[in-house]
């Protein structure tokens, strides 16, 4: 052994060093072939915790976490960190959201226009993107009052709604108006209640999970989605003119069996003359 490190020029001692990290290096890799087998099944989203737990009840391996973390990192099998639910990141930076009762019931038909409006948001998929539609909708003429897109799901959504619906020259006085609307995390939140609150009108919320006691504004929503050709939109802007166009062509030009035969303005005139 001596004479052959004498040859290769190297000491003693170095070459045990070298054959030592040979075998750690070979053992490495056989738990790296063991580890990336369950990484490539989990699609490149376990952590070490997941490896290590299949490692033991698929192959009986028992391996030290920073084992695992070191060999992750040495052969670079980075983990895909999931993106946040934007629900749940709203959701956490306040705990003071607030549910209210079911005032309206399913009381949908109503004969005197604004005084009952449903609210909702809907998601809008196009050219691999996604955009979401906020409305506020009369309950007693069908008409979309108020309405407002963006491509994120903030408070700006539906706060944008609500001074759209201000700025409505048709929509009079909301003192004592209900707004009715699902659960979700806008509905909830201090913002939306406090506004709501300042302009007097009282606030109804769905049970949770019953998509059906808000059923008028789930059906603009689906008549929208079988008209309008939305999916053939390459921008945002292009996408928010059609929504437009539609809700001015659903509020003026598209009459309704429900409606006696007239469109949700025609029948909201009609409504008022016989006040």
């Amino acid at each position: 052994m001596k004479l052959l490190c004498s040859i290769a020029g190297v000491s003693k001692s170095g070459y045990y060093k070298w054959l030592e990290h040979a075998d750690e290096e070979e053992s490495d890799y056989e738990d790296y072939i063991l580890i990336k087998e369950i990484f490539t099944k989990g699609k490149g989203k376990y952590g070490w915790r997941t490896i290590q737990m299949k490692l033991e009840s698929e192959k009986g391996v028992i391996m030290n976490h920073k084992k695992i973390q070191r060999i992750k990192i040495k052969y670079q099998l980075f983990t895909k960190i999931r993106k946040i639910n934007p629900y749940k990141a709203i959701m956490k930076k306040t705990m003071e959201h607030r549910v209210f009762e079911n005032v309206l019931n399913r009381e949908f038909k109503q004969s005197t226009p604004y005084k009952v409006f449903g609210t909702d948001i809907t998601y809008i998929p196009f050219n691999h993107r996604m955009a979401y539609l906020s409305i506020i909708k009369d309950f007693a003429s069908g008409e979309i009052i108020a309405w407002n897109m963006s491509q994120h799901l903030d408070m700006s959504i539906v706060m944008d709604t609500i001074e759209d619906m201000l700025r409505n020259p048709s929509v009079p006085m909301l003192s004592d108006a209900l707004i009715h609307s699902d659960q979700g995390f806008h509905y909830t939140s201090p913002q939306y209640i406090h506004t709501i609150q300042k302009l007097d009108m009282v606030q109804s919320m769905s049970r949770k999970g019953c998509c059906i006691d808000n059923a008028p504004t789930e059906s603009f929503f689906g008549h929208f989605k079988d008209d309008v050709d939305y999916k053939s939109c390459k921008t945002f802007e292009e996408l928010k003119e059609m929504v437009g166009s539609y809700i001015s062509y659903y509020n003026n030009d598209r009459q309704q069996w429900d409606l006696k035969k007239m469109t949700p303005v025609s029948y909201r005139n009609h409504l008022l003359l016989t006040q």
